[in-house]
């Protein structure tokens, strides 16, 4: 679980295979929830807010490249 500002550091590519892997996680989890299996019910949370801060991230990284097209 990276920190924003660690994030920021990383390229598209890196953050885009990252948040493959979160998905993945995330739907591991789900999986297993479903199944009746015993989950944390914390990293439910941990995960959905990952994916979040990861996206927020990747929209700042795209937002000054389509200002630049526009113009």
């Amino acid at each position: 679980m990276s920190t924003a500002k660690e994030l920021r550091a990383k390229s598209g590519a890196d953050l885009q295979k990252e948040l493959l892997d979160l998905r993945r996680e995330q739907f591991n989890l789900r999986m297993t929830r479903a199944t009746g299996q015993a989950v944390k019910p914390d990293q439910f949370t941990k995960v959905r807010r990952s994916i979040a801060r990861l996206k927020t991230v990747l929209g700042e990284q795209k937002r000054p490249e389509q200002k630049t097209k526009s113009k």
